[in-house]
């Protein structure tokens, strides 16, 4: 038996190393403060896309159990159950819209003060460069 020890080293190529890089920013901590039009961007989505998260949840799930009252009814011929699920699916796809209104204007109760200020800091400086 030999006592060798072997070991191969090969360098990661520059489209690795490109690739590494974008992995390793990703989890870096930012050492870069947030600019102002980039706040505001976040600020927007956020008010946006909780709405629709909420809307979008309770619609679908309305939706599953709706369609399964239906499967019941037209498939297994279980009316009583399938009528009772259809009509408990039907009212989470009923509040679904008023939900998104509610949570839209209570998020912009929230972050419009901060979003208005932030806009107008926004365009005083651009006006100021013109």
């Amino acid at each position: 038996m030999s006592d060798q020890f072997n070991f191969k080293y090969s360098a990661p190529t520059e489209a690795e190393r490109k690739e590494i890089d974008s992995i390793r920013r990703q989890y870096a901590p930012s050492n870069q403060s947030e600019t102002k039009i980039e706040r505001l961007r976040r600020l927007d989505s956020l008010v946006k896309n909780s709405a629709i998260i909420w809307a979008l949840c309770l619609g679908i799930i309305g939706t599953l159990i709706f369609g399964l009252g239906l499967t019941m009814i037209l498939e297994w011929n279980i009316w009583l159950w399938g009528i009772l699920l259809g009509t408990v699916g039907s009212i989470p796809m009923l509040i679904a819209y008023p939900v998104y209104k509610w949570v839209l204007d209570k998020n912009k109760k929230r972050y419009g003060e901060e979003i208005l200020k932030l806009s107008e800091e926004l365009l005083n400086e651009t006006a100021k460069d013109e």
